[in-house]
């Protein structure tokens, strides 16, 4: 892991430091980190925990909604013939175009920038979950209703411990897609926020920064896999770890 990330660094200094692409374009790595460090000295811990707690309210709330969704999806037919239909054609809209009418639903405040990144992960999550329901093999299922459980026994005891890691791995994977929709989140009056300093330094022409803040965003994304990457291992030891 430390050569892969050894050697882009390496290569991004030696083509910075050259002068054949200007600073404006491509500064080098230590211009960005100088960068940095300026911006953490004049408050940039303010909109790190900012962008996180949108990100984490957001995709909480998709989580809440779009596993039950999921699991009764992938469970019974009849919750699949209704909502199917509308995840499948609603997940390919983009949420860019929903924002005018998320400004008049809910206004400019933190509701708003928790709703985008709300739309744009619960249907991905409701979508990966049912999908890990219907892979559950068929004989684990007969197996339970041929020693007398119920359908509801069936669920919470087999279907639900059975899904878990998938759910898990569905959470690992989409938390990237809320950093995603973060930026766009960030567009709506906000007063601070990683993504709203992306965009404000973009506009002054500040690529040190735009660089830093997008390498931060990368840390806490890797920092954030890792532990979710920990919590599964600790909670569903009886997975097969190799594929995570």
């Amino acid at each position: 892991m430390t050569l892969s990330l050894a050697v882009p660094l390496l290569v991004w200094a030696a083509i910075s430091s050259t002068g054949w692409v200007p600073a404006m374009f491509l500064p080098t790595p230590w211009a960005v980190l100088q960068a940095g460090i300026t911006m953490f000295q004049e408050g940039l811990m303010t909109d790190v925990l900012s962008s996180c707690g949108r990100v984490a309210g957001g995709f909480l709330l998709s989580v809440m909604i779009g596993v039950p969704m999921g699991i009764a999806m992938g469970t019974f037919y009849s919750m699949d013939s209704l909502f199917a239909p509308i995840v499948g054609t609603v997940r390919y809209m983009p949420v860019m175009a929903f924002v005018p009418l998320i400004i008049i639903w809910v206004g400019l405040g933190e509701e708003s920038k928790v709703l985008i990144v709300f739309l744009g992960v619960v249907l991905y999550n409701t979508m990966m979950v049912a999908d890990a329901v219907k892979f559950i093999p068929n004989e684990m299922i007969n197996v339970a209703y041929t020693l007398g459980a119920s359908r509801w026994d069936v669920l919470f005891k087999v279907i639900v411990p059975a899904t878990f890691p998938n759910v898990l791995d569905t959470v690992r994977v989409n938390i990237a897609g809320a950093w995603n929709y973060l930026v766009i989140a960030e567009l709506v009056a906000a007063q601070y926020g990683l993504g709203f300093k992306i965009w404000q330094s973009q506009r002054f022409l500040q690529t040190e920064k735009v660089f830093f803040c997008i390498a931060l965003i990368g840390i806490i994304g890797v920092l954030i896999d890792y532990g979710l990457k920990w919590i599964s291992a600790l909670l569903t030891p009886w997975a097969d770890q190799t594929n995570h």
